[in-house]
């Protein structure tokens, strides 16, 4: 796209527009969305600052996985609290939409 500019250039000129981009060592990004997270494992990140705004470009193989309505903790506290096993405790919780105290309820 620029021909035989060097990076030095084009990072002199995107300076003086007031444009700083930062490389990000990211391992994973994670956008969660109402039914589903999307997982982009080893991407490439970087940081751009333009006129105070901040955004992000990512790239890489991205994968789904459907988002439930409990977080891990959610688990173990159910675990915790009828003592059965963690297959079970997701099993209901899901049944459950993710409501702890009906889950909790059904096991006892």
């Amino acid at each position: 796209m620029f021909g035989s500019i060097n990076p030095k250039q084009i990072q002199g000129m995107m300076k003086k527009m007031g444009i700083a981009q930062v490389d990000i060592n990211a391992k994973r990004v994670i956008i969660e969305c109402e039914d589903k997270n999307i997982i982009i494992d080893e991407p490439s990140v970087a940081r751009i600052a333009m006129q105070g705004q901040v955004s992000y470009q990512i790239s890489g193989p991205e994968h789904e996985e459907s988002a439930e309505s409990f977080s891990e903790a959610d688990v173990k506290m159910v675990i915790e609290k009828t003592g059965k096993s963690k297959e079970k405790v997701i099993e209901a919780l899901k049944k459950n939409d993710g409501d702890i105290a009906e889950t909790i309820m059904q096991l006892k």
